[in-house]
């Protein structure tokens, strides 16, 4: 299946090292050869970089690597297709507008029978991933409970974890969702997270021979949590979520946390 990469930071971080590791693993270490795309957010604004060929081989993830990008809030996917043609348009993530805002979706999994199980009506898609067909389903739902207005943080993301859990009863649904000012995940079976925040200290990644100091590169108030199906540094300690849990984050913090299956 698919890799997930995420990021929410109380400063304008660059994403250079993480996505450094990750790249690697679409066609090079990993098989997730069907494309890759990121989305950096700058306030209310965000810049999308895609490409449907493997990220260890595009010179677009190559530039990347290399363009120091500030963001407080990123989503970045690498693509092993089990549903719908490799092509531009089925490359993650997608972006759609909505409450005057850029919302961004990622998801790593695969759904049964979702045209009939998740009807959509005002948010069509333009590719014909399960992927985009369910972000669709969710914005649809966001109308028609919560109209024209966007709602306090707390009853939307709830709302949206629940929604969340319906589409993994489809088969596999790990999901990063992301408006910009928030980061929101949610577990079907692989995901990982950390935070960094003084002290720092050094990491190195396990996909490519680079390590970094974060003591040189941070202040002692940056809080930076990193959030990828599988461990990305093998000198860190990730944290595994479970099955059914979601967690949203934002500028950096843990704001809240629900595990959906425990009874």
């Amino acid at each position: 299946m698919c890799e997930l990469l995420a990021m929410s930071a109380n400063v304008p971080t660059d994403i250079c090292f993480s996505f450094s590791g990750l790249m690697q693993r679409g066609g090079n270490t990993g098989p997730h050869s069907d494309g890759w795309g990121i989305t950096f957010y700058e306030g209310k604004g965000c810049r999308s970089f895609k490409d449907p060929m493997p990220s260890a081989h595009s010179p677009i993830a190559e530039l990347v690597t290399k363009y120091p990008i500030k963001s407080e809030a990123v989503i970045c996917h690498i693509r092993q297709a089990n549903s719908g043609e490799v092509c531009l348009e089925n490359t993650h993530p997608f972006i759609r507008q909505m409450w005057g805002r850029n919302w961004t979706y990622a998801h790593n999994g695969q759904l049964k029978d979702f045209q009939n199980k998740l009807p959509i009506e005002y948010h069509l898609p333009i590719g014909t991933t399960d992927s985009e067909h369910a972000f669709c389903w969710i914005l649809d739902q966001l109308h028609l409970q919560f109209g024209a207005k966007q709602v306090e943080a707390t009853i939307l993301y709830n709302f949206i974890a629940s929604l969340a859990k319906k589409i993994d009863a489809l088969g596999v649904a790990n999901i990063i969702i992301s408006d910009g000012e928030y980061l929101f995940a949610y577990c079907s079976n692989n995901l990982h997270w950390l935070t960094r925040k003084a002290p720092f200290g050094q990491a190195s990644l396990i996909d490519a021979e680079m390590a970094v100091d974060f003591q040189q590169e941070t202040t002692n108030n940056d809080i930076v949590t990193v959030i990828a199906t599988k461990p990305l540094t093998d000198d860190e300690t990730w944290h595994k979520m479970p099955p059914g849990q979601w967690q949203l984050f934002c500028l950096g913090e843990l704001v809240a946390s629900e595990e959906l299956n425990a009874e």
